[in-house]
């Protein structure tokens, strides 16, 4: 399948805004994997230098009456409007798989209970080491992204982290089902410990989706940064540190 074709695709699924967002300064790249093609959008200007890396939440997985649905891209736009702004000279946004690119593999369990999966994250994990090419990273979670990036640390120790910091990010995906009395993700890894990198955690006052306690919960208080009045998907002007 042509680069031409994914494009097509992705204005399909999401209309404008994210190729505004997205397309006019970043490279789309489509990542083939073992098991999916990731989407990716990649801004490379110095190879030289870290790579920050964004991987997106988890996107439109149900709807508001709970049905599954049929297409997990994301609607907003939080996570590409933070890349779009991080001015740094190499930036690469990758969504979690099913986003965006609907292949071969894909199945309502990749973006439901098996949304944090070995074939998941592997293939996660194996669209950043094609990137990175052994160069030092800054790993951004974002909501069930920050689980992602969790499990792609804690599974391979071969990537290069520089810093891991995660945005009103779901760290241990059986707290965050229990809480809500959802059903178990009985099909995904889950994480016990943070992995043991440095590491930074943003949590909103506001969020109704990750909710507060629960955030500290799983961080440690002087690895957490509480943002007055953010909720899930608007944290005002916040701007991550990145360094």
């Amino acid at each position: 399948m042509n680069k031409f074709f994914y494009v097509f695709i992705i204005l399909g699924i999401t209309g404008c805004a994210a190729r505004d967002i997205m397309l006019d300064s970043f490279e789309f790249k489509p990542m083939k994997t073992t098991q999916h093609t990731i989407a990716t959008w990649q801004k490379i200007t110095n190879k030289n230098q870290p790579i920050h890396i964004y991987i997106e939440g988890d996107g439109r997985a149900f709807f508001a009456n709970g049905a599954v649905s049929p297409d997990p891209t994301p609607h907003d736009n939080f996570v590409r409007d933070l890349v779009a702004h991080d001015m740094y000279s190499n930036v690469v946004y990758i969504a979690r798989p099913c986003q965006f690119i609907r292949d071969e593999n894909c199945d309502f369990h990749d973006w439901t209970d098996a949304r944090f999966s070995k074939n998941n994250i592997d293939s996660i994990a194996y669209a950043i080491k094609q990137i990175a090419q052994n160069q030092p990273i800054v790993l951004i979670g974002y909501s069930g992204g920050a689980m992602a990036s969790a499990l792609v640390i804690q599974n391979n120790p071969d990537i290069k982290i520089q810093k891991w910091v995660t945005i009103a990010g779901v760290l241990n995906h059986h707290d965050w089902t229990e809480y809500f009395g959802d059903s178990n993700l009985d099909k995904s890894l889950n994480i016990k410990n943070l992995p043991d990198v440095p590491q930074i955690h943003y949590a909103g006052t506001d969020d109704l989706i990750v909710p507060i306690e629960l955030s500290k919960k799983w961080v440690p208080k002087n690895k957490l940064r509480i943002v007055p009045g953010a909720t899930h998907t608007n944290f005002l002007d916040f701007k991550p540190d990145l360094q």
